[in-house]
């Protein structure tokens, strides 16, 4: 926010001055105009940009139209509102109206409808809008090393969760307080915001590597919910879990690491064999304790399918996720 403000105070005095050099008036609307120019992104600053001054020069044509045949009177202002803003919201011109009521209001203000009155109007858009979009493209905040320090905190919360749930397994009885899964899937989401208007912020690239990594974590932390609930579900200690256990354990390391190995998805699968060639469960406990101790197998691999998935998405991404530590 405080960049945006130091923009917005840029591109403002920059409009004005422009604005008196050229005899505009008032030059003090483009100074208006420029301040509802700035924008948070360089994509929306040109599309709201060319918006705005598309619908500000309709509301011009409509405004002199409506002014010069009913005359200049407080109820013909509202006949511009009934008749313009519905035509702008068909549309999609939205972003404009406030703009195209700045320049509408000036008119109104004249008493008169002149050639020269329209292209002054005309010449205040080109400059205040002008001034905000030229600043926007000329600066925007550097956000690679907030995403990477989201990543590091969610791959380190996620490792926590392996082990904490290895943990649980081994000792049913441990109480955990379930903060990292609350930490994760808010820097998860701050992370997918800040990607999002990253990615807005390129102009001539489709990279979107940090788009595809936190969507793959969102994916991720709905795969690690269910295996909560499996770990949850082992009221009692079984020989069975320790091997469960130890993947748990390797599955949160393996998150750190700088490459998509797939080993834990092989001794998972040599596990699930191990399983089915022992004797029957004796008792309902047991039967309930090893059913949950399959269903949390399935759902370690639902999770590394997510990450495999993502991995192999286009060639940009692939590239990208390979350099950048996309894993388990």
């Amino acid at each position: 926010m405080g960049i945006r403000v130091i923009k917005t105070a840029i591109a403002a005095i920059v409009a004005i001055y422009v604005a008196h050099y050229f005899n505009l008036e008032p030059a003090l609307s483009a100074g208006i105009l420029a301040i509802l120019g700035v924008e948070v992104t360089r994509k929306q600053g040109l599309t709201k940009t060319a918006s705005r001054f598309v619908a500000s020069v309709l509301g011009l044509g409509f405004a002199s139209i409506i002014f010069v045949t009913l005359g200049f009177y407080h109820w013909t202002v509202a006949i511009f509102i009934l008749v313009s803003f519905p035509i702008m919201a068909r549309f999609q011109l939205k972003e404009g109206i406030v703009t195209s009521c700045v320049t509408v209001f000036h008119i109104y203000s004249y008493g008169e409808v002149t050639t020269g009155i329209i292209w002054n109007e005309v010449c205040l858009l080109l400059v205040g809008l002008g001034s905000a979009t030229i600043i926007n493209m000329l600066y925007m905040p550097n956000v690679e090393r907030e995403l990477m320090k989201l990543r590091e905190a969610v791959e380190s919360n996620y490792y926590q969760i392996c082990y904490t749930l290895a943990k649980t397994l081994r000792e049913p009885t441990y109480v955990w307080s379930g903060e990292e899964l609350l930490d994760a899937h808010r820097d998860i989401e701050k992370g997918i915001t800040i990607a999002i208007r990253s990615k807005e912020n390129q102009l001539w690239s489709n990279e979107g590597y940090w788009l595809t990594y936190f969507e793959m974590r969102r994916q991720q932390l709905d795969t690690i919910g269910q295996m909560m609930e499996m770990v949850a579900r082992v009221h009692g200690q079984l020989k069975h879990a320790e091997p469960v256990a130890e993947l748990l354990e390797q599955l949160g390391r393996d998150t750190q690491s700088d490459v998509y190995v797939g080993e834990v998805r092989v001794k998972l699968q040599e596990l699930a064999e191990k399983f089915r060639a022992m004797e029957l469960p004796k008792t309902r406990d047991e039967f309930e304790i090893r059913a949950s101790l399959l269903m949390l197998m399935h759902e370690m691999n639902r999770y590394l399918d997510i990450a495999k998935r993502y991995k192999k998405r286009g060639n940009t991404d692939q590239s990208l996720l390979e350099k950048s530590n996309l894993t388990g």
